[in-house]
């Protein structure tokens, strides 16, 4: 079973969801995207979305290390069944937020929330072009400066960030590869020069 690496929770077991088909994130590749997001200062205080949920491990490694809430999505019944007992036996329950759905059912329904760190680490089956498309879709949930984390096999075609958006780099570890983005900051109209003045 993994466990939760660092924080006020380190070493707690997370169970494995039941049936087949999940794809938990390494040990080795969790402990590289924490570093980079502790180096960040991406997790204090921050409004967590994990639209792929599977083991819950971001989301719980993210309350774990100071993140204030977490909404986990989860299209297995059961599988999110397990996630709500997990985050009890965790004592997270009050800090998180568990929904049975697609992925991008849910995102259209969460204009306003204000999430500013994102984990999309969808399953093989997921096309590159649904993954940008849900970014779109998720542009009304987010802060301005909201991190979005994308994992995905290194044989799949690399997602691009939408117009607008920044690409915080690239990282690859085997077969897994971590893009980092997020929505880019707009220029405050007011510091901008009048054209039309000398």
């Amino acid at each position: 079973m993994p466990r939760i690496i660092a924080g006020t929770l380190g070493g707690r077991t997370i169970p494995g969801p039941p049936g087949k088909g999940t794809r938990p994130t390494s040990d080795r590749v969790r402990e590289a995207l924490f570093s980079r997001l502790d180096g960040w200062d991406a997790l204090r205080g921050a409004r967590v979305l994990d639209l792929y949920a599977g083991t819950g491990g971001l989301a719980f490694e993210s309350l774990s290390r100071g993140a204030t809430h977490a909404l986990l999505v989860e299209l297995h019944a059961p599988t999110a069944k397990q996630l709500r007992r997990t985050a009890l036996e965790l004592g997270l329950e009050q800090r998180c937020e568990i929904r049975a759905g697609k992925a991008e059912t849910v995102a259209g329904q969460l204009e306003g929330r204000d999430f500013s760190l994102v984990f999309l680490d969808p399953p093989y089956d997921i096309t590159t072009e649904a993954l940008e498309a849900l970014l779109l879709t998720l542009r009304p949930a987010l802060t301005a400066e909201a991190l979005v984390v994308i994992e995905r096999s290194s044989r799949t075609r690399p997602v691009d960030w939408p117009q607008g958006w920044a690409d915080d780099g690239t990282k690859t570890y085997g077969e897994t590869v971590l893009q980092f983005g997020g929505p880019a900051t707009d220029p405050d109209p007011a510091s901008e020069p009048d054209p039309t003045t000398d």
